[in-house]
């Protein structure tokens, strides 16, 4: 007697009993019951019995002993792979080299300090993956110390996969706060991270045009921006063998005294922005700089003679405009709100005295930092306001208007492409967020020797390296656009705007398969569902061996890990 299961195209299969007999030497088959109304686990079950199997729970059977997330390990472990980090980092292997790898891993699925870092690995497979046995925070410690001693040749085998002659090097600067204040590296400067009152650490980052990270430099947190440029562009040269080199920087980065510098070295050309005081000045002039040109266009070209041999792009954003002079507006009005309150305690008689009146005036106008637009009259026992209209007007003028400044010739690269390069910064800065806040975490920075400091911020970007690799390959299940070669083509002063494929994933949630859509951040965590189970009989837990059952990726799962096997350098 044996099971037989017959489907049915538009309803649950026929379950039947049937037994096999021979009659005139020819085999047959006839029908014993039909079992329909049993369910398919249960007609298995009695298919297994048949054959003379025995039966048992599964759960008596087996036990797991062990689970330990896998699937985000595995996808970034693939990425690491084909990225080649291993022999980027040392051709030769060693413990090092295996336990900054695990710690470029664990950054990327759970960024934390050092030492909840290798507890939270204990839970995954990565130390079965890299043969990390009983690794500690303190080898941790070691190995970046052994890292900084590479920085120079790694940061070099970067620069030769992604820089050649000629190429754009975009370049910025960022600071991180600290937590404690025995680093020598620790200073007061220029607060980026909105923690008043704490020690600082500044870093420099070099990319190519895309954004790809290259190379970074950690500075004394009191160092300005512009004085780190030319020791930068130094640096490129010297070690990476870069010799032509187009170099992207910011207004407050690449100044004029930079610039100044800059023309006396061959091979380095630049594209900057002018300050609002050059713009101020060449609208003021007039001649060949005349606002009416943007009636028929929102970008035009220029030369001017208090900048020799540079090309001038003058660009004029609407949308920029609009919400400059909505900001404006808001300050001054609550800036009049906060000086009628002083003016109503003078006319009430709770403040008096030129100096008192003047003292509270001030923290009002600068609260909002709106002080140039207002003219304010104090005396002894009143007090007066009114806007200045005249320096409203002209700051209105210069509302959306920026000009790209370049030492490149037109033949080199047209006015669009200037302006689009100059706007690349914008991937330096979304480094900056990836690294401090968003993943990565550089912040707060706990070490305080000043090499672990280093080393800490290096690793962090050779983080970033292997996760802007993971995004690009990943867009297509990502919230992000997907043709980033679209870019080369639209409107350079045109703010920038996600593509209706893009959009339709945001507004839908959900990709053309109808799939979920994710962010990076979930589809890590998804991929940690994927598990390795170790199990073995429930019998005799003495003798009888363990063995491991890994979760079976579900569709998307394995097209992850398809896609992170494309990636390419």
């Amino acid at each position: 007697m044996h099971i037989h299961i017959v489907p049915n195209r538009n309803s649950k299969p026929a379950i039947l009993l049937r037994e096999s007999y021979r009659e005139n030497g020819k085999v047959n088959k006839r029908t014993l019951a039909n079992l329909s109304s049993l369910s398919l686990e249960q007609a298995e079950a009695l298919r297994l019995v048949l054959k003379g199997k025995k039966l048992a729970e599964v759960d008596k059977l087996f036990e797991k002993v062990e689970t330990k997330h896998h699937g985000h390990v595995q996808a970034v472990l693939t990425a690491v792979k084909k990225l080649a980090m291993d022999r980027l980092i040392s051709s030769r292997s060693c413990p090092e080299r295996d336990i900054i790898i695990a710690a470029i891993i664990a950054r990327i699925c759970e960024s934390d300090s050092k030492l909840a870092m290798t507890r939270w690995w204990n839970n995954t497979t990565l130390p079965e993956l890299l043969n990390l046995n009983d690794v500690n925070e303190d080898d941790v410690y070691a190995a970046m110390d052994w890292l900084l001693g590479r920085q120079k040749r790694i940061e070099k085998k970067l620069a030769k996969r992604h820089l050649n002659e000629n190429d754009l090097v975009l370049y910025d600067l960022t600071s991180s706060y600290f937590e404690g204040e025995k680093c020598p590296l620790a200073r007061r400067g220029k607060n980026r991270d909105r923690k008043r009152g704490t020690l600082q650490v500044n870093y420099g980052l070099v990319a190519d045009r895309r954004g790809c990270p290259v190379a970074v430099s950690v500075f004394n947190g009191n160092t300005s921006d512009s004085t780190t440029l030319l020791a930068q562009a130094d640096r490129v040269r010297r070690d990476f063998g870069i010799n032509q080199l187009v170099l992207v920087g910011d207004r407050g980065m690449i100044t004029q005294k930079q610039i100044d510098s800059l023309r006396k070295t061959d091979g380095f050309d630049w594209i900057t922005a002018l300050k609002s005081g050059g713009i101020k000045k060449l609208i003021e002039e007039g001649g060949i700089f005349q606002l009416g040109l943007f009636d028929e266009r929102n970008f035009f070209e220029f030369t001017h003679e208090d900048y020799p041999d540079e090309r001038l792009v003058a660009c004029r954003n609407s949308a920029l405009a609009r919400k400059r002079a909505h900001t404006r507006e808001s300050m001054l009005e609550a800036t009049k709100k906060e000086l009628q309150k002083v003016r109503n305690m003078v006319e009430g008689g709770r403040l008096s005295g030129k100096d008192k009146i003047g003292v509270r005036t001030g923290k009002v106008v600068n609260k909002y930092k709106m002080a140039k637009h207002f003219i304010l009259d104090i005396c002894e026992d009143g007090f007066a306001y009114e806007i200045d209209e005249k320096k409203v007007a002209a700051e209105a003028a210069l509302d959306g208007i920026y000009i790209i400044r370049t030492s490149l010739s037109a033949e080199r690269m047209d006015a669009a492409e200037t302006v689009r390069s100059y706007k690349n910064l914008t991937s330096v800065e979304q480094a900056f967020r990836s690294l401090k806040s968003i993943d990565l975490l550089v912040r707060p920075i706990r070490h305080w020797t000043e090499n672990r400091v280093r080393a800490h911020i290096f690793l962090c970007m050779l983080t970033y390296y292997v996760q802007w690799h993971m995004f690009e390959v990943l867009r297509p299940l990502l919230f992000a656009d997907e043709d980033q070669e679209a870019k080369h083509g639209r409107d350079p002063v045109a703010p920038a705007m996600r593509s209706d494929d893009a959009l339709k994933k945001i507004r839908k949630k959900k990709l053309d398969d109808d799939s979920t859509a994710h962010s990076f951040r979930t589809l890590l965590q998804h991929m940690s569902t994927i598990t390795r189970d170790t199990c073995r009989q429930s019998d005799d837990r003495a003798l009888t061996p363990t063995f491991t059952v890994d979760t079976t990726p579900n569709e998307k799962q394995r097209q992850v890990l398809e896609m992170l096997g494309r990636i390419s350098v």
